[in-house]
């Protein structure tokens, strides 16, 4: 007994030494662009070996970040970015998941098939005809030409529809023979019973357009439809000859800090989704 105690405090000790260093690996980033954002324009240009501590700590940098430019406006644009892209994303996806997972009609699988293999095409050769299309439809420089190419997914189609298929078909059929409609069936039902799924799909899509940087750099070159990546690219290159690295590191701090809070309310909904999204039956 005692010999099996003292293994399994050597194996406890073991992995939370890995687990903590692992830790500190994955913190570092964030540890080094708050500290970076706290040095002085002068003073980091001047590191010629990057210290890890600010010497003479300053918020100048938060201000610039907004002062130099319309970081305000550009953080404005990419909430109604996310938040209508999310939305109309979530009407998609559900629908098309509730189709191929209960409906029955013909060339389902194979519609399903073609559906998955379009996951193989290089994100590139899709930009590139993302880009053609919305150029061609007069959808440049406009909100409607930036949320377009983004309100569907075909990877949380299928996680949705693997999620609607662990619910029981007999439920379906008892709801059908109650005289339910699909519609009523998937709003009181089956979204209700996959909303864990939901919350990390809705989560994940929010973060995935508030990265977005070159579908935006690519459609817009008006100011007015500028988002946060966009401003950070102006801050990085205004440096009076030399990237502006702490204040672009300011800037990343201030939209970094919604994404956080998100993920800190939502973590438990986000842990649930995908231990249910990974359990087959």
């Amino acid at each position: 007994m005692r010999s099996r105690k003292t293994k399994d405090i050597i194996l406890n000790i073991v992995k939370y030494t890995f687990l903590g260093f692992w830790g500190l690996i994955v913190l570092f980033p964030f540890y080094w662009m708050i500290i970076s954002s706290l040095k002085g324009y002068g003073a980091y240009n001047s590191e010629y070996i990057p210290k890890f501590y600010a010497a003479d700590p300053t918020f100048e940098n938060y201000r610039a970040a907004f002062t130099t430019v319309n970081l305000g406006g550009y953080f404005f644009n990419t909430v109604i970015f996310a938040v209508v892209t999310t939305a109309i994303m979530l009407v998609v996806i559900t629908l098309a998941a509730f189709a191929f997972a209960r409906l029955d009609f013909k060339g389902k699988n194979i519609v399903f098939t073609i559906f998955l293999s379009l996951m193989m095409i290089p994100n590139e050769l899709i930009i590139i005809t993302n880009f053609v299309t919305i150029t061609d439809m007069g959808l440049r420089n406009t909100f409607t030409g930036l949320i377009l190419p983004s309100v569907t997914s075909v990877f949380y189609i299928y996680l949705l529809k693997e999620n609607f298929e662990q619910i029981p078909e007999n439920l379906y059929k008892a709801a059908k023979v109650d005289g339910t409609s699909d519609f009523k069936y998937l709003i009181r039902v089956m979204i209700p019973i996959c909303k864990p799924t939901m919350i990390t799909i809705t989560i994940l899509k929010v973060i995935e357009c508030w990265n977005s940087f070159v579908w935006p750099r690519l459609i817009t070159d008006n100011e007015k439809y500028y988002l946060v990546s966009n401003g950070i690219q102006e801050i990085r290159e205004n440096g009076f000859g030399r990237e502006n690295i702490p204040a672009m590191m300011a800037a990343v701090v201030v939209i970094s800090v919604p994404l956080i809070i998100l993920f800190f309310v939502f973590r438990k909904q986000i842990m649930a989704g995908v231990q249910k999204s990974g359990t087959k039956g």
